[in-house]
């Protein structure tokens, strides 16, 4: 599988489930390069009943989580030994950054751009965007574990 992905092949290459998959749609995919993903961020979110009641922010951890399952995909996109039934673990986050406030009715538009991979630890450098404004950055470290 490359390219596009719809939510039904995202679950199965994630274990995760709402309200924990944070990726909606994979939109392009270049495997052992490049993924662009989309999550639609709406009100109905568990989290926003208390982030902040009033004042709704997307949480700055889930923007880094968002991007973390971005890099699951684009790994499990990019080596054959990783693909259903497989685990990416999050392994490390630098230089994150939070640069615009995300809410509902936003769609966080969410790259991923491989810098490395050594054994089963992929590194990139992310972005997360909104409107094609910057919203949240860093390098993410998946380790991938062969289902």
């Amino acid at each position: 599988m490359s390219g596009q992905l719809d939510i039904s092949q995202i679950q199965e290459l994630l274990p995760h489930r709402y309200p924990f998959l944070l990726v909606d749609k994979v939109i392009e995919c270049e495997p052992k390069e490049r993924l662009l993903a989309l999550k639609n961020v709406t009100f109905n979110e568990p989290f926003f009943q208390g982030h902040f009641p009033g004042n709704p922010v997307f949480p700055g951890v889930l923007m880094l989580e968002a991007l973390a399952q971005a890099t699951a995909l684009l790994t499990s996109q990019s080596d054959d030994k990783y693909g259903p039934g497989s685990i990416y673990y999050l392994a490390g986050i630098d230089k994150a950054r939070f640069k615009k406030q995300v809410g509902p009715g936003d769609q966080l538009m969410l790259e991923a751009v491989v810098v490395k991979a050594r054994r089963n630890i992929w590194t990139f450098d992310c972005r997360a965007e909104v409107d094609g404004n910057l919203a949240a950055s860093a390098t993410i470290m998946c380790a991938a574990v062969a289902g």
